[in-house]
């Protein structure tokens, strides 16, 4: 893969994302209070059913609170990670809404 198409990949930092990025977001937005979905689920309705590592980058990269990125977890049941406070705090927030 060139260089060029790489970082057409990644959602930029002006604040523009990438197309696969927006889809991530439309997907975890509709997933309610008390409910979780993994990497993969994500994924998958984001129609990349390989793509889960990059769901991971997605929500990583994630700065908008709105988005509520606590709800998606590993396939294993792990936590990941959680930009806003680790995983200690996405599980907490998790306890809090009913997910677990």
């Amino acid at each position: 893969m060139k260089k060029k198409q790489k970082l057409q990949r990644r959602a930029s930092f002006n604040g523009t994302q990438t197309a696969f990025a927006q889809r991530v977001y439309a997907v975890v937005a509709k997933i309610p209070r008390g409910k979780t979905m993994t990497y993969a689920e994500v994924a998958k309705r984001a129609g990349r059913v390989h793509a889960s590592r990059a769901v991971g980058s997605v929500m990583g990269a994630n700065k908008d609170k709105r988005v509520p990125c606590h709800r998606v977890i590993r396939s294993d049941g792990g936590m990941g990670g959680y930009a806003f406070g680790g995983p200690q705090k996405k599980l907490q927030i998790l306890k809090r809404e009913g997910a677990l």
